[in-house]
């Protein structure tokens, strides 16, 4: 996540629309003109699309953050949106501290609806884990492939759970149950949209189980964690300085030794790649990319909103793609 000066801002920006926008939003419908047609409000489209994906015709979906021109990070939320949510019958959400404004643009409605939050429906982490952002622990427990410590997210959770394909068949099956006890009606309709969605994320996991077959212990690099749940699937060793992505994440500077020892990680040839975030790169990562590709170590794009064009299976599907060339 961005530092702490950015999230303040956007907490106090976000109070301030839900002040405003309390009376607009307290008295919106709870449904569409369609009294059969339910509501979904997501987060991301990353849960927008699974979300549609099990719904069907049945819903209507509104993804609050969409494509990958925003920074979900530094997103500041707007009256639209708690009005948006205000109309909800089902909420999902990540979770975890990456996308707080939902829950802040909540406290200031009246609402009955469902909230899905994916970190806690993912299983990845213990009870403790996925509350406030900034109680994490000091080590993430699901990087560390070989043992070692401090190669992973060491705020204690990696927020970033749609990286991890288990844990979104296990929200797309909360969503099906969810919707099933909300219009029972639609029952057989849901289940059979996530089982058609379950069978191409084993699609999805079959396709990494191979890459990790031919390529198991290979070292990345990354500049954030966002994609080290996807890497430990493959079976893929992440050597990235704790201290280095953990600065990206919270916006804050690297230290100039940190960054030396990342320079003369790429430089080695160590890594077989190094992933970078799109959507928040920075001078510093920007730097790293160039090295990288001067140093002939692949450079791998990943994102946290899905790209235009692509469903969610298509997406990870893509990514795949990208590692395996990587890889070679």
């Amino acid at each position: 996540m961005k530092g702490t000066t950015n999230t303040r801002t956007t907490l106090v920006a976000i109070t301030l629309i839900a002040a405003a926008g309390l009376a607009l939003a307290g008295c919106a419908p709870a449904q569409t003109d369609d009294a059969d047609t339910l509501t979904i409000v997501a987060s991301t489209d990353v849960y927008g699309d699974i979300a549609a994906s099990i719904a069907g015709d049945r819903a209507t979906v509104t993804s609050i953050i969409t494509g990958t021109a925003q920074d979900p990070h530094s997103y500041e939320a707007t009256a639209r949106d708690q009005l948006a949510l205000s109309r909800a019958d089902l909420i999902i959400e990540n979770g975890g501290g990456f996308d707080p404004f939902i829950d802040t643009l909540l406290a200031g409605l009246d609402s009955s609806a469902p909230v899905l939050t994916a970190t806690e429906i993912s299983g990845l982490f213990d009870e403790d884990d996925h509350g406030d952002a900034d109680d994490h622990g000091d080590t993430d427990s699901h990087g560390d492939t070989d043992g070692h410590e401090g190669h992973d997210h060491s705020d204690g959770v990696n927020e970033h759970v749609w990286y991890s394909f288990e844990a979104m068949d296990a929200l797309a099956a909360e969503i099906a149950h969810s919707l099933e006890e909300i219009d029972p009606d639609g029952a057989d309709e849901y289940a059979a949209n996530y089982a058609e969605f379950s069978g191409e994320i084993d699609g999805l996991l079959e396709r990494a189980h191979e890459i990790g077959a031919a390529h198991a212990g290979a070292a990345v690099a990354v500049t954030e964690a966002a994609p080290l749940l996807l890497f430990n699937e493959i079976g893929l060793v992440n050597e990235t300085p704790a201290e280095f992505s953990t600065a990206v994440e919270n916006g804050t500077d690297v230290a100039p030794a940190v960054l030396l020892q990342m320079r003369s990680l790429i430089e080695s040839g160590e890594v077989a790649l190094l992933a970078y975030n799109e959507q928040t790169s920075g001078v510093e990562t920007e730097q790293l990319v160039s090295l990288a590709r001067d140093s002939d170590v692949a450079v791998v794009a990943i994102a946290e909103t899905i790209p235009d064009g692509l469903n969610y299976v298509s997406w990870m599907d893509e990514n795949l793609d990208n590692i395996e060339a990587a890889l070679g």
